[in-house]
């Protein structure tokens, strides 16, 4: 019997940027511009080392001055600070037997590479849901005033008011947000409330949900707990993005004796909040030092650097109707 083999159809050098360019299209984080992809995070994704540093200009503060000609102004500094975001290191093999089924399109190496791709697109998302859990679970309790609690108020669902107050968290930077992520049963009641409306895909099909305007993502992975939900807000940009080529992105193989094909897919990538900084302080894996999901969402691995309000990021903890 003849049959198409892995080897057959994947070109390992033009496999992974397909992979991750298609990973890319297929997340709606990104599509939305909460996840913005950056040159500059792949640049440093891309120099070496796990722990890449991101220095920046803290804003200039003060209260202006009278001018006099009886003396000099006062010259004031301007500091330097400094985030830090993590090298993350995952790979993923899976056997011929399993992608086969997808060898039977015209573009069989477009078929395998959309499985690959929807599978990076869930998994990048599971690691961001592990990277704000951690993050708003910060040990130093700097992401408080990013954070709007009502579930043990006496108005504990999600309401026009409390969802307001909650985006207000970032004050006059409240026009920043531009999307939420919340779990389906908290979209499930928002629609049987006809709360939301929908916008046009591509295509010109109103198919993508928003809510005052603001694009809303759906994941089932969202915190709920007791029956109090989660949901995040997000500015454009909020999370960065870098991609790095691993030395061996792409292999396949073959176990001879078993009649076996083998795809082995690695990636090393850059998630980052921008303004909140990761303190390497607990990481489980130390051969080499690689971080899982379970680290990125320990509280004590994180802090706030940037001004509460230029932070994309707010927590919305509320319970439904």
């Amino acid at each position: 019997m003849t049959y198409t083999k892995v080897a057959d159809v994947i070109v390992p050098e033009v496999f992974n940027p397909y992979v991750i360019e298609r990973t890319a299209e297929l997340s709606a984080l990104v599509q939305s511009g909460i996840i913005e992809t950056s040159p500059e995070l792949d640049k440093l994704a891309s120099g070496g080392g796990r722990l890449i540093s991101m220095p920046y200009w803290q804003d200039l503060a003060g209260e202006d001055e009278l001018l006099s000609d009886a003396g000099d102004l006062t010259p004031a500094k301007i500091e330097a600070k400094q985030d830090q975001a993590v090298l993350l290191m995952r790979g993923r093999a899976w056997a011929a037997t399993d992608l086969a089924k997808a060898l039977s399109g015209d573009d069989p190496m477009g078929a395998v590479a959309n499985l690959v791709a929807d599978y990076w697109a869930r998994r990048r998302q599971a690691t961001l849901l592990a990277i704000l859990q951690g993050v708003f679970a910060a040990s130093d309790g700097s992401m408080a005033d990013n954070t709007h609690d009502v579930s043990e108020a006496d108005e504990s669902t999600w309401t026009a008011e409390t969802f307001i107050d909650a985006s207000y968290c970032l004050g006059d930077a409240e026009s920043k947000l531009t999307g939420v992520m919340v779990h389906s049963a908290t979209l499930a009641s928002l629609r049987k409330q006809d709360l939301i409306e929908f916008a046009p895909d591509s295509e010109g099909k109103p198919t993508i949900p928003t809510y005052m305007g603001k694009r809303v993502i759906v994941d089932d992975k969202a915190p709920v707990a007791n029956g109090v939900y989660t949901s995040y807000l997000f500015g454009q940009g909020a999370i960065g993005l870098g991609n790095a080529m691993p030395p061996v992105a792409t292999e396949v193989g073959r176990n001879q004796l078993g009649g076996v094909d083998y795809l082995i897919n690695r990636q090393h990538f850059i998630l980052h909040p921008r303004g909140v900084a990761w303190k390497d302080a607990v990481v489980t894996q130390t051969t080499p030092k690689n971080p899982s999901n379970t680290d990125l969402a320990n509280g004590a691995n994180w802090t706030r650097v940037y001004e509460a309000k230029n932070v994309r990021i707010v927590a919305f903890k509320h319970k439904l109707e």
